[in-house]
């Protein structure tokens, strides 16, 4: 995001056909928009053409409120476009979900309370209390829906009611020990952000440290990813991995894991604020 300026991103994928590039530029440049930043990638394969671009709105023309309109008008049904627009100056907002773990939630405050990330928390949710003191040392207000098996539905339809009432633009799942439910996930398409501890493919599932530690790996990772109803199996938006050797021990796996959920997820959390993260079927492309 460009600091100290009022810009305009669009996130665009279409059909690829030759002009599309030009037809998008020209379109800022006669409306004396000034382009701050442009990425734009081709998967052959699909024949998809995937672009972000950036703008100073300062002398540009059109005012905010129609720039959707005509942008559609004059390219989205001419080239078949998926688009979406934001606008630098409007904070996204994010609810926290977290369990009883504490380092992702704590490493992305952190980076919330020191000013880098452009978002704002207007709350926790979690289905236990533990973490309670964390909310409260931030100043963020902790919401406690402690969930069962007879009792999730109506739970997470009250999460969802907050939610609604709080104007939620996406979740973020640091260490949140509970399966999403579908209804959840339709409402929040590629919306809700999760962090698994392994590099996914591998280890799916439940306790993936041990399996891997069984497993006698070389190397464990930490996948962060979009929710959807296949467990674990979503677009991936960030990894990373470290290494490990025969001397480690399961309680070494998980010390060294943790370090890397933190920082992967932060990573994954960062890109998708900064709208440099687009989903496509199941897979993501993540701008520079």
């Amino acid at each position: 995001m460009t600091k100290n300026k009022q810009t305009a991103i669009l996130l665009i994928h279409c059909p690829d056909k030759q002009g599309i590039l030009a037809a998008v530029t020209n379109f800022i440049n006669v409306n004396k928009g000034n382009v701050l930043y442009l990425d734009q990638h081709v998967d052959y394969e699909q024949n998809t053409f995937f672009m972000r671009i950036e703008w100073d709105l300062a002398d540009f023309i059109i005012p905010r409120d129609k720039i959707e309109e005509y942008f559609f008008t004059l390219f989205g049904q001419k080239y078949d476009m998926k688009f979406d627009l934001y606008f630098s100056d409007v904070k996204p907002r994010m609810a926290l979900f977290v369990s009883k773990m504490s380092h992702c939630l704590f490493d992305i405050l952190s980076r919330y309370s020191m000013g880098e990330l452009n978002v704002e928390i207007p709350f926790i949710v979690s289905n236990h209390s533990d973490l309670e003191w964390i909310g409260e040392k931030f100043g963020i207000p902790f919401h406690v829906f402690p969930i069962t098996k007879e009792n999730k539905k109506e739970q997470e339809e009250k999460e969802m009611a907050l939610m609604r009432e709080n104007n939620i633009d996406f979740i973020v799942l640091a260490r949140y020990m509970q399966i999403i439910s579908e209804d959840m996930i339709k409402e929040y398409p590629n919306k809700i952000i999760n962090i698994h501890h392994s590099f996914l493919p591998a280890f799916i599932g439940a306790k993936p440290y041990h399996a891997a530690y069984e497993r006698g790996v070389k190397i464990i990772g930490a996948t962060s990813h979009y929710v959807t109803t296949e467990l674990d199996a979503g677009p991936i938006i960030e990894q990373d991995v470290v290494r490990v050797t025969h001397k480690d021990t399961v309680k070494s796996f998980i010390h060294k894991g943790q370090d890397l959920e933190k920082i992967v997820l932060s990573r994954a959390v960062e890109k998708h604020i900064d709208r440099k993260v687009l989903a496509f079927k199941n897979k993501t492309v993540v701008f520079s």
